[in-house]
């Protein structure tokens, strides 16, 4: 795609010239003077793209966007490479890291009722393997493919993730796993989950056909509440999504967790 631009970006700069000059001379073209007007102009589109996308990025993470169904065009590139690249993983380990951080400070009343929620996809497993064939969130959602990507049970661990699960359960957590994955999905689930490394877990919560339908706000609102009228102290949540996230019968403290492929409301 640069070297289209480039090719563009001369002919034009050679239509200009040839218009002002009949007696034009290609031998006597300041070459080396238009390829550098060619490469800084390329550089400065370059990064106005990458500051675009970095703010739109920074908008989607902040929750400042009106809802969306897939990633601007212009920044398939940007998202490919950020979370393919260090910056994700970083990010990744940061909220991790500070949850663990704050996890080590709740004083557990001994009555196994201090839980920790954690959401599944893009929280404790990864689907950059699906995504990666789809665009990495360019092409609108498809559940009839993504179906069959869960059915494989093949998502790994996000490691960060699986660290500070572990750090939870060691620590006395009750441990629910809550998800916008289907019923019918539970096993291949659990299969999945099991191969990635997570045990332990006292209930895994998957949507019920009279749950099918509801925004996820609403879906994980009510099933928190469920379990505060269980008598359940809800310390800690981690989810990719604000919808992981907000509602009502929230947790002491919320951690999301970046996601710039998909939006779930």
């Amino acid at each position: 795609m640069m070297t289209l631009l480039k090719l563009c970006l001369l002919f034009s700069l050679l239509s200009l010239a040839l218009s002002h000059d009949a007696t034009f001379n290609s031998h006597l073209l300041p070459r080396p003077l238009i390829l550098e007007d060619i490469d800084t102009q390329l550089k400065e589109h370059e990064e106005e793209i990458n500051l675009q996308c970095t703010s739109w990025r920074f908008a989607a993470e902040t929750n400042n966007l009106i809802p969306w169904k897939t990633i601007p065009r212009e920044c398939a590139g940007y998202v490919k490479d950020y979370v393919t690249g260090r910056g994700y993983k970083l990010e990744m380990e940061r909220v991790s890291n500070e949850a663990g951080v704050y996890a080590k400070t709740v004083l557990l009343s001994g009555d196994d009722k201090d839980a920790w929620i954690f959401d599944i996809d893009e929280t404790l497993l990864s689907n950059l393997p699906y995504y990666a064939d789809h665009g990495y969130g360019l092409e609108i959602f498809d559940p009839v493919e993504f179906d069959k990507w869960v059915e494989k049970a093949v998502a790994p661990a996000i490691e960060p993730s699986l660290k500070f699960y572990e750090e939870v359960l060691n620590l006395g957590f009750k441990v629910f796993l809550l998800t916008g994955r289907s019923e019918r999905h539970r096993s291949v689930t659990v299969e999945n989950l099991i191969n990635a490394g997570f045990r332990d877990w006292d209930k895994l919560i998957l949507r019920a056909c009279d749950d099918h339908g509801k925004l996820a706000t609403v879906y994980k609102s009510e099933k928190r509440s469920e379990m505060v009228k269980d008598g359940y102290r809800i310390r800690g949540n981690s989810g990719d999504q604000w919808s992981d996230l907000l509602g009502f019968a929230m947790s002491d403290r919320s951690f999301k967790l970046p996601n710039p492929m998909y939006y779930i409301p």
